[in-house]
């Protein structure tokens, strides 16, 4: 079916748009334009380019086999012309034809179409604050202006930079500040907790923790409120304090840019997005649109909901070029995966947060495990922390949060989970979730398994938990003395902690526990805890046999509490 497609955006959703048409319709005539004259590129490899992990922008833009995907290169290999330094202008849909013109000269023309593709993006924000124009204040917006960011560095100008946004990237452009150039980074974030509503306060103080032991400094609840210098930045000035800086990143979200769909007449959602079916057709069934300028359904909550990512674009990108192609492809929409390195340690969630959750009308609870990547008795292990949001009543689960070291476990499992979410999985499929076995990669009982059993037995009340936030709350007002600390580790590892806090610590090992029942404080609120929180409920199981149940588990135990960098 030869047509004339115009594609606008050549970033990530567009070309993979106009390639998936190509092969099923060679004879289709594409056009993509973009205003910039560095395209195809992974945008979200910015941070690992500024690390140098990445040391040149062309591998960002290249293929697996080395081509750098310029025009010349979606001319030759692909038969797709590309009109880069080109601005869409306006949209003529009656006519349909696009208006465009050239950045560096001004020049106008006129590019008909029978279908078009608005790959148009996000834009970033900024604040609306005295000082943003400064010299050395930068978004992280496209290569080109990362080009510049790592130019700034390279050059000597950088020893202090302030990051504003505590967001994913505005944390992967502190690491990559902070790591390979040493400079002195800090971090200002008006919400009380890093990657907010993405991650649970209790993954993110463990985070944030680990951002403290590598040197950045992380300034919570605060407002930025003007950025001062002559022509230069040099101080970023809060609500609490001012800090030094000779290069800000300003990290703090972006949004669709739907402007030119608006103007002409397409509809757009409250939130300032496109609007498009699972065909991802839009408003005019002649126009297709997807990547960051539209909204997605969310599959757990059935709400519509804004994703920018560049895993999406390029799903995305095949649906709308199957279409193009005379197709059926349906895109249903998202559960909202989310993962990023923070030097040592990395993050990731798949569906909804607690918060989300209640927020969302669910009755639901969270659960917290802690549990070794692979067997127990392997050698090379590394503890990884899960946490999992389940509904009350139904058991069904709504989201999934890890924190692990840098390696495929715990991106294998919140993968697992996120590959399930759309089907409303309930706590019994992840008890029973059938996992690759062999010491080496697992535990006979998995991670996932125990966390759906965990789950299990605090819906049915046999774990009454706490987290490592009540637990503080808890510890700093011990000296009211309703609370005893009952430590169900062995000796040596009590031994410290009941000699320092004789009155609230007191140590009775799970495996004594029958025995000692005597020692037990029976008019007393307990807190019961060990390493990871096992052994610590298999006491609560025999204090409540014996009519002793003003019981508290500590979810993920001391371990939870160290990553968490509470200091006891």
């Amino acid at each position: 079916m030869q047509q004339n497609v115009v594609i606008i955006g050549a970033v990530a959703l567009g070309p993979k748009a106009a390639c998936r048409l190509k092969r099923l319709d060679p004879d289709s005539e594409v056009i993509m334009i973009d205003q910039a004259d560095r395209i195809s590129y992974g945008g979200c490899g910015i941070p690992y380019f500024v690390s140098g992990d990445v040391s040149d922008p062309g591998q960002l833009q290249s293929t697996s086999f080395h081509m750098i995907r310029d025009a010349k290169f979606f001319r030759d290999v692909k038969d797709i012309q590309v009109l880069t330094n080109t601005r869409a202008v306006s949209i003529d849909r009656s006519k349909k034809v696009v208006f465009v013109q050239d950045v560096r000269d001004g020049k106008k023309q006129t590019l008909p179409y029978d279908r078009l593709v608005l790959a148009t993006g996000s834009r970033p924000k900024r604040l609306a604050i005295p000082g943003v124009s400064l010299e050395g204040v930068f978004t992280v917006s496209d290569l080109n202006e990362a080009v510049a960011i790592k130019r700034e560095i390279a050059g000597g100008k950088v020893e202090k930079a302030v990051v504003i946004g505590a967001g994913a990237i505005g944390l992967e452009m502190a690491e990559a500040l902070a790591d390979l150039w040493g400079i002195d980074t800090s971090v200002v974030e008006v919400a009380d907790q890093i990657l907010p509503g993405i991650i649970s306060p209790n993954m993110a103080r463990m985070g944030q923790h680990h951002l403290k032991e590598n040197d950045i400094s992380i300034y919570l609840g605060e407002h930025v409120l003007r950025l001062e210098g002559e022509s230069r930045v040099e101080r970023v000035v809060t609500d609490k304090r001012t800090l030094d800086a000779d290069l800000v990143i300003m990290a703090v979200g972006v949004t669709p840019n739907s402007k030119l769909a608006k103007d002409a007449g397409i509809e757009i959602s409250a939130n300032g997005a496109i609007v498009v079916n699972e065909r991802m057709e839009t408003s005019d069934p002649h126009i297709y649109a997807g990547g960051d300028c539209v909204e997605v359904t969310h599959l757990v909550t059935g709400k519509s909901v804004y994703f920018p990512s560049g895993s999406l674009a390029n799903r995305q990108g095949r649906v709308i070029g199957t279409n193009l192609a005379g197709g059926n492809a349906r895109f249903e929409g998202a559960v909202g995966t989310f993962i990023i390195k923070l030097f040592e340690i990395s993050l990731a969630n798949a569906g909804i947060s607690l918060k989300r959750a209640l927020d969302e009308g669910f009755d639901a609870v969270s659960v917290f495990v802690v549990q070794f990547d692979r067997a127990h008795f392997y050698p090379e292990k590394d503890l990884m922390y899960l946490e999992l949001v389940v509904e009350k009543g139904t058991g069904r689960v709504l989201g999934i949060q890890g924190l692990g070291s840098v390696n495929d476990s715990m991106f294998a499992r919140v993968s697992a989970v996120a590959a399930m979410l759309k089907y409303r999985p309930t706590t019994s499929d992840i008890s029973n979730l059938e996992l690759l076995y062999s010491p080496p990669f697992s535990a006979a009982m998995d991670i996932l398994n125990a966390l759906g059993n965990t789950a299990e037995n605090i819906l049915a009340g046999q774990n009454r938990v706490i987290d490592a936030d009540q637990f503080s709350h808890w510890w700093t007002e011990r000296d009211r003395g309703d609370t005893v600390f009952l430590d169900c580790r062995g000796w040596g590892n009590a031994e410290y902690f009941v000699n320092k806090y004789p009155d609230h610590w007191k140590s009775i090992p799970q495996d004594e526990l029958r025995a000692r029942m005597a020692e037990v404080p029976k008019d007393r609120k307990l807190v019961l805890l060990c390493n990871t929180g096992v052994r610590s409920y298999e006491a609560q199981v025999i204090l409540d046999q014996s009519g002793i149940r003003d019981t508290y588990n500590l979810q993920g135990g001391v371990a939870a509490l160290k990553k968490w960098g509470l200091d006891l």
